[in-house]
């Protein structure tokens, strides 16, 4: 496992010939850039008792981009090495034809660092961490004789980049991540049922492994299992429903968030094409991508072009303010780069991505907001969902839900799928909870194949008139 930190200057390449490679590529171009990276994570899984994986993983390399007008030149390889860029020169080209361009400004450089740039996975040792492992499921295994089995997971990652520009100008980004996961399954006269939790973000491992922080993780995923053993079929039918603060953002995050990205706008292919200025949600709803805020998981010092990170207002009460945007579509949109974009590794093209997306709270108490709720869902947990860009349509997994009738909390129910589209869900915006919460760090997003981390955020929210479904009418 290499300590040395990631210099490919210095021990791969010439700086001053990779500068002319790359000013030779983006020559005639709108704009480029050379994208270094090198990754190393290390994921152990221990499930029904015993280890099931122990895996390291490093990888490194770089990505050559041309740009000019809407096309792309990008050619990526994981060997380091003049020849290699070289190489990736010639692809790259291709995209600049007869040139003509005007390269566009480097971005202002930053001192900003939202996050610690140790190495994660050296915050402790293997058999330190396999033990974490055995005393999670041990602990678990003893909170409950309907525990049958147990799964533990610890992740951890580190991220090195260095982004040079034609004029010379090098960004450099060291991007830690850590997660502990905890999944439970009870049983009970023969149902089975389970329950996930976890978490973590941009800090190291010592938090995660502390067992006060485990052993919550352990007492949440039970917790909902057991509240999914005693579920009732969910019903269905076209009703209210509330959503819990936090994770149920990721519903505001795949419902919205997504149309709201400049390259969707541009293209003319988001619900929310040529709606800026206009009134797309109900008064009082303000949503945000921010990607400054310290050591959350989608957070970064800087997006994968070099542009510092932004805390970027989408939504102002209810009116339509701006998108997220990368350098090409900013520049295409005749608007500012906003810090979003992103690209998996080195061998993705970057593009508009999310960061950190919430929408702020409001005023109410979430009790009240349950207590206006006459008949419908309280929905607190999220699993997997669908979303259609082009008209917001989405469908969602519950994975704790409860039915409410005249303001009262009820059985907890299983199978309920929340159906609607972002665009009619965020006008149906009935009350906001004085309660605004970022998830625990736990959320990936994908996009063209691409997966980034992200986070996700909101208060307590009642919505009108959304179609669930469910087991019985």
């Amino acid at each position: 496992m290499p300590d040395s930190q990631f210099r490919p200057f210095e021990t791969a390449l010439d700086r001053d010939k990779a500068l002319a490679l790359l000013q030779v590529a983006t020559n005639g171009a709108d704009d480029g850039e050379l994208f270094l990276e090198r990754r190393r994570s290390e994921v152990l899984v221990f499930d029904d008792g015993r280890v099931k994986t122990a895996s390291y993983d490093a990888s490194e390399g770089f990505g050559l981009r041309a740009v000019r007008g809407e096309v792309a030149g990008y050619a990526h390889s994981s060997e380091l090495s003049e020849s290699a860029l070289k190489r990736a020169v010639e692809t790259a080209q291709l995209a600049v034809g007869a040139g003509g361009g005007v390269l566009a400004d480097a971005p202002k450089p930053t001192n900003a660092r939202l996050y610690s740039d140790e190495d994660p996975i050296s915050d402790a040792s293997f058999p330190v961490k396999v033990e974490t492992l055995r005393d999670i499921d041990a602990y678990a295994r003893g909170l409950d004789p309907r525990v049958v089995q147990v799964s533990a997971t610890i992740a951890a990652s580190l991220q090195e980049v260095e982004i040079m520009r034609p004029d010379g100008i090098v960004a450099r980004d060291v991007r830690p991540m850590t997660r502990v996961n905890v999944s439970i399954i009870v049983e009970d006269q023969g149902r089975r049922e389970s329950g996930t939790s976890g978490g973590g973000g941009r800090v190291g491992l010592d938090g995660l492994l502390d067992p006060a922080d485990w052993q919550a993780k352990a007492r949440e995923a039970l917790r909902i299992a057991c509240v999914n053993l005693e579920a009732l079929p969910a019903p269905a039918g076209v009703m209210d429903i509330v959503l819990g603060p936090g994770w149920p953002g990721i519903l505001l995050h795949e419902a919205v968030g997504h149309g709201l990205e400049g390259d969707f706008n541009r293209k003319g292919s988001s619900a929310f094409s040529g709606l800026m200025g206009q009134q797309v949600a109900a008064r009082g709803v303000t949503v945000l991508d921010d990607g400054t805020i310290p050591d959350r998981r989608g957070s970064i010092s800087i997006d994968d072009e070099g542009t510092p990170s932004g805390k970027n207002v989408l939504i102002e009460d209810g009116i339509l303010v701006g998108f997220m945007q990368d350098r090409q579509n900013a520049r295409l949109m005749g608007v500012e780069p906003t810090g979003n974009g992103r690209r998996e590794s080195y061998a993705h093209i970057p593009m508009p991505r999310m960061t950190n997306t919430y929408m702020l709270g409001g005023e109410t108490a979430p009790d009240d907001i349950v207590a206006d709720l006459k008949d419908g869902i309280y929905a607190v947990g999220f699993g997997g969902g669908q979303v259609d860009i082009t008209n917001g349509k989405f469908v969602f997994s519950c994975t704790e839900a409860y039915r409410v009738r005249n303001g009262k909390i009820e059985a907890p129910v299983k199978g309920a799928t929340l159906i609607g589209d972002g665009a009619t869900a965020l006008k149906q915006i009935r009350a906001l909870g004085n309660d605004m919460a970022l998830d625990p760090g736990m959320g990936n997003c994908g996009k063209q194949g691409q997966w980034v981390p992200v986070g996700v955020g909101q208060p307590t929210v009642m919505i009108g008139g959304l179609t669930v479904g469910g087991a019985s009418a």
